[in-house]
């Protein structure tokens, strides 16, 4: 096994990894209600949907800067540590 074939799984696990990452963070950012995101303080429904989605979207568009999937990456990251506990936060009082 050559270092090339090596270097070619792992980049293949990452971005299926993040491909994962990216879809479930904006499933779930469609399941909690507008007044929920309102209620946490966060932005909105629409501007984190629109963010979460798009990340998805240029997972499958090749662009010529790998930093925009790693920028959407951490928006999808960012959203699971911060706004998707405060919103599960709210559903159990």
């Amino acid at each position: 096994m050559s270092v090339f074939q090596i270097q070619s799984t792992v980049s293949l696990l990452v971005f299926f990894v993040g491909l994962s990452v990216a879809i479930f963070a904006f499933i779930n950012s469609l399941l909690y209600s507008a007044e929920s995101y309102d209620a946490a303080n966060k932005l909105t429904k629409t501007a984190w949907s629109t963010i979460l989605g798009l990340g998805v979207v240029i997972y499958f568009v090749p662009v010529p800067i790998p930093l925009v999937n790693i920028i959407l990456l951490v928006a999808a990251l960012v959203y699971l540590a911060d706004v998707r506990p405060a919103l599960a936060g709210l559903r159990r009082r």
